[in-house]
């Protein structure tokens, strides 16, 4: 028998608990107060995880998810370029081998040509990109027409299944008005439990529900006041994580429905209907947001192409070491013109590098459609049978 001293804990009553069997022995854990809400979803055998929002489904640091998603690409931009600019000139100071190289125009001439070979390539692929874009929009009136009647036979039947007169046209209310239906639609199959409902299954039922009602209401004040075109309308919609939820719902539904009332689980069927529309909805206006970045993208690289073109150019044609003398700050003038030329002559690659990192890390996140969990889960899920 393994003795384990026990000591008085002030405030026990104030602080937050959960307690585990062992055995024959109970262990109160006492939780820290300032730890975050986690999602009762996340505690079952079958639904791993660590919580509702992809900060907490990734494990990202804040920093690291500040440069990868939530970062203005222009400030990431402007950090990138004032770094590449801080190295050059530290590697400047550390070494005399750039004032021996400059004394030769040939050494000169060879960098600043790769730069410009490098953006007219970069043009060329966004050019590429762009032809890419326009051809999903381009096509016959057959075409046409069946996608105008796939959006509006959508549209019917989330304003059905949600109760909606008429749904938004605006994608982030959209999107709230499918996260509030489902808000809605767990209080209702709330209302609908009486005590005859088993006690593990209430219990259960009544978990999964605030879950449900917590993380809607979280959503549905991100999306307040967004505009689409920017990066917060997705970033909700990437909060909610529906497809857990589904996944929760279709298992306590299974495992419960011998005790459930019939009106309980028609309720409950309907509550699954909503967050099934949550889906196509997030991928739909996923699309539309990589298109509007990819756009967006071509329009950075078209203008910071031409003053990177000038400074090559100009670099290959005109430049030549005897003609700026002198000293800049303990640094010598031709080196500074220099590490400023090659640092302008990046800017289009660095574009490229801070948007291409957003729209990369957002598809990673949403390869899937549907209760699929892509992501290391620390272990494996159980697999329900039917009996």
């Amino acid at each position: 028998m393994i003795q384990v001293p026990v000591r008085r804990i002030p405030n026990l009553d104030s602080q937050p608990t959960k307690r585990f069997s062992l055995g024959e022995s109970n262990l109160l854990c006492i939780l820290p107060p300032d730890r975050e809400r986690v999602s009762v979803l996340d505690q079952s055998d079958d639904d791993p995880g660590p919580g509702d929002t992809m900060q907490e489904r990734a494990s990202d640091t804040r920093f690291k998810r500040w440069i990868l998603l939530d970062a203005n690409r222009w400030s990431i931009v402007g950090l990138l370029t004032i770094g590449l600019f801080a190295m050059l000139l530290a590697l400047t100071a550390a070494s005399p081998a750039p004032v021996t190289i400059l004394q030769t125009e040939s050494s000169v001439n060879f960098v600043f040509s790769s730069l410009v070979t490098g953006v007219i390539t970069a043009v060329t692929l966004i050019l590429g990109i762009n032809q890419l874009v326009i051809a999903q929009e381009l096509g016959p009136l057959g075409k046409q027409r069946n996608r105008m009647k796939g959006a509006m036979d959508f549209r019917q039947d989330v304003e059905d299944a949600a109760g909606l007169t008429v749904s938004p046209t605006e994608p982030a209310t959209f999107f709230r008005a499918l996260v509030e239906a489902s808000q809605k639609q767990a209080e209702t199959v709330r209302s609908t439990l009486d005590d005859d409902t088993a006690g593990d299954a209430c219990e259960e039922i009544e978990k999964y529900l605030d879950d449900i009602t917590d993380n809607a209401s979280e959503v549905s004040n991100q999306l307040k006041g967004t505009e689409f075109g920017t990066f917060q309308v997705l970033n909700a919609a990437l909060d909610y994580d529906y497809s857990r939820k589904i996944h929760t719902g279709r298992r306590i539904q299974n495992e419960y429905r011998s005790v459930l009332s019939e009106e309980v689980l028609n309720e409950f069927g309907d509550l699954l209907e909503i967050l099934k529309f949550l889906g196509p909805a997030r991928e739909h206006f996923k699309t539309f947001y990589f298109q509007w970045e990819l756009i967006n993208l071509s329009h950075a690289i078209l203008y910071t192409a031409v003053p990177a073109l000038i400074a090559s150019f100009t670099m290959i044609l005109f430049f030549d070491p005897g003609f700026i003398p002198g000293m800049i700050f303990g640094m010598n003038t031709a080196v500074l013109v220099v590490c400023v030329s090659v640092t302008i002559g990046t800017v289009p690659f660095i574009v490229l590098l801070a948007y291409i990192l957003r729209i990369a890390t957002v598809a990673k996140r949403t390869l899937a459609v549907g209760p699929f969990t892509l992501r290391k889960t620390g272990g494996s899920e159980d697999i329900h049978w039917e009996e």
